[in-house]
């Protein structure tokens, strides 16, 4: 009998420490892509840092201050309207975000130029958002607002959240100008791009489904030349209606040429149907 090795397990504690750590360099690194980048240059792209970026231009009021103004009630809200779904670790990133803009305050710019400050403060922002929902957490503001809306409103999350970002960049567009919106807008979708990447990761899959009259020699192939798994799905052709086995099979992108030859050279007739798999977890691929 094989002894399969076992995995080793974190410890609670650890895990906790990590999650916590998550969220302390995430919200660093959102604070000084906001100092260093956006907020000298008038970038307001959505949620309270964009809030702050507008304030701070009428009215002069600190950036870190109007934060936690609208963080820490937020919050509050947050708990009584929605539960205590949120946690210590929600408020700590809703704290230490706005304590890090402010020790940065006095950084110099890294850039006077708004399209480079757009994109690479979209970039910083996203890096740090998506270190600090690996956390299991988040820093608060708007997406609490966001939640409290969806709840009592029924529009979806996603609408709830490009509502309130959309009048904040309209909001900028009008105290300062168009084109800072526009550039507010493409820090946006920099920053919903990078959450992306750092959540899913830079490998990308590749899912194929096969339908073919060899299966079981498309089948042998792909799991001794290839080495990966095939799992067999139960269909029916919708024409025919007889019974046409799909042969699923996930492999890497380097392997995908490799997958097409095969299937090719056993069944030029066979059908396939090829899909990006942004994550996978399992054997071979990512560890759970």
């Amino acid at each position: 009998m094989v002894k399969r090795k076992r995995t080793k397990q974190k410890h609670p504690h650890m895990e906790k420490i990590i999650e916590y750590l998550y969220i302390l360099v995430g919200s660093a690194f959102v604070a000084l892509a906001f100092n260093v980048f956006l907020l000298p240059n008038r970038v307001a792209s959505g949620g309270v840092s964009g809030i702050s970026t507008i304030t701070d231009a009428v009215f002069g009021w600190e950036p870190a201050y109007v934060q936690w103004a609208f963080n820490i009630p937020l919050f509050i809200a947050g708990v009584i309207l929605l539960g205590k779904q949120f946690g210590i670790k929600t408020l700590v990133g809703t704290i230490f975000l706005p304590f890090v803009v402010f020790l940065t305050n006095d950084l110099e710019p890294w850039t006077t130029d708004p399209f480079l400050a757009s994109l690479f403060g979209g970039i910083g922002v996203g890096l740090g958002l998506g270190i600090v929902f690996r956390g299991k957490a988040s820093t608060g503001g708007t997406d609490l607002a966001a939640q409290i809306i969806n709840k009592y409103t029924g529009l979806s999350l996603g609408t709830c959240v490009a509502i309130i970002d959309g009048l904040i960049v309209l909001l900028a567009a009008i105290v300062f100008d168009i084109e800072l919106g526009l550039y507010a807008l493409i820090s946006l979708y920099v920053t919903s791009k990078t959450i992306d990447l750092v959540q899913v990761g830079m490998g990308r899959s590749k899912m194929a489904m096969i339908i073919t009259t060899m299966q079981e020699d498309v089948q042998k192939g792909i799991l001794e030349k290839i080495d990966r798994g095939v799992t067999k799905l139960s269909a029916f052709g919708g024409y025919t209606d007889h019974e046409r086995p799909v042969l699923m099979c996930v492999v890497d992108q380097t392997e995908f040429t490799k997958l097409k030859q095969l299937v090719k050279g056993i069944d030029p007739d066979a059908f396939v149907v090829v899909m990006d798999a942004a994550e996978v977890l399992g054997e071979g691929f990512k560890r759970v």
